[in-house]
């Protein structure tokens, strides 16, 4: 039989395959020197989320690169534990060594990191991703292993990024369309002042009680990224919906740092280049995910309406002022912070911008 010698782009899928085979078959194999359960939030159907597909690539990649010697258990459907719950656990990183956290509970942890809720912050997955994979946004993240005792991983597209609006009463296409509707907000007070700036009424709930919510009329809509609202069927409950962008739902990955410490280093070299590439996966799957949760609400809701970019400027005029004047009033962020945060975003999209020429000549 002759030898396979897999090309570099087919290794990585080589390596799954192998580390798959070596879990299913090696029975007799020793017991892994450490570790790694990870909680996270989608369920564990790899085809309808790229939290699951993801960390499926990140546990076969880590338990090849070790040889089996790092056991990397993942825990679908927060089955450990809320996203708060288990955030405070990886201090010490004796029952969960790692956890996926959405954008709002982060900001309970790390509050420089409500940043990233500011309106219309992004208008493309490209600036986006390259904002999110840089070396200036890992640095923003690295005050959280003095203060928490948690080292960042890296960030997902919380189902897309994206969000779009889903209500009872109209099709959203106007600002004027959200006047008088009760919104129902994840419970992070920056959403709240988002909706209020753009004249509607906020109402947190946990995301256990927005279906019902939605039933019985409790609130009148919500916004998630289409692939969280056709994951969850929100059609049944809401008739209309709009790809608005207002914010971009973002899901950070952290691991403990006193577990992390304790590894050999080329098991965190491991652990870190693994993170990576299932990072940059994930990009891929959420964006299909998005498409598909698009494509899928317009087959579903009696309406279906994407915002145009001269209409999302109206929004963002209005809308991003209010945020700063809250972020840096009461919420206390310096506005320094948050203008410096704006401007590194702004010069990703230029230099995106820039690399896109020779395409045009």
């Amino acid at each position: 039989m002759p030898k396979l010698n897999p090309s570099p782009l087919l290794r990585p899928l080589a390596s799954l395959f192998i580390a798959v085979s070596a879990s299913a078959y090696c029975v007799g194999a020793a017991a892994a020197s450490y570790t790694m359960n990870i909680n996270y939030l989608y369920p564990s159907d790899i085809m309808s989320n790229e939290q699951a597909a993801a960390l499926t690539h990140f546990k076969a990649l880590v338990e090849s690169a070790t040889n089996n010697d790092v056991e990397v258990k993942l825990f679908s459907n927060l089955q450990l534990g809320s996203e708060v719950e288990t955030t405070k656990q990886l201090k010490d990183g004796v029952l969960v060594q790692s956890t996926l956290i959405s954008s709002g509970a982060m900001s309970s942890f790390y509050k420089p990191y409500q940043i990233t809720s500011t309106p219309f912050l992004f208008t493309d997955y490209a600036t986006a991703w390259t904002f999110y994979d840089s070396q200036w946004f890992a640095d923003f993240m690295k005050p959280m292993i003095k203060d928490r005792g948690i080292r960042y991983l890296g960030t997902f597209d919380d189902g897309g990024g994206f969000v779009a609006f889903t209500n009872n009463k109209h099709l959203i296409k106007t600002q004027d369309d959200l006047k008088g509707l009760n919104i129902r907000v994840e419970q992070n007070p920056a959403a709240v002042e988002i909706i209020k700036s753009l004249g509607a009424s906020a109402t947190p709930l946990a995301w256990g009680e927005v279906q019902t919510a939605l039933a019985t009329n409790l609130v009148d809509g919500q916004y998630n990224a289409p692939g969280t609202n056709a994951a969850f069927k929100l059609w049944d409950v809401t008739k209309f919906t709009t790809l608005a962008g207002l914010v971009y739902n973002t899901t950070s990955w952290l691991v403990s740092e006193k577990w992390f410490s304790s590894l050999p280093d080329d098991y965190k070299a491991a652990i870190v280049h693994a993170a990576r590439e299932s990072v940059f996966l994930g990009h891929g799957v959420s964006a299909l995910v998005s498409l598909y949760g698009w494509q899928q609400s317009c087959q579903h809701f009696e309406q279906c309406y994407i915002l145009p970019t001269a209409e999302r400027e109206k929004w963002k005029a209005v809308a991003r002022p209010a945020y700063k004047e809250w972020i840096s009033g009461s919420f206390g962020i310096p506005a320094a912070d948050v203008e410096a945060f704006w401007a590194q975003v702004d010069q990703v999209a230029k230099e995106i911008a820039e690399a896109e020429g020779p395409f045009l000549e």
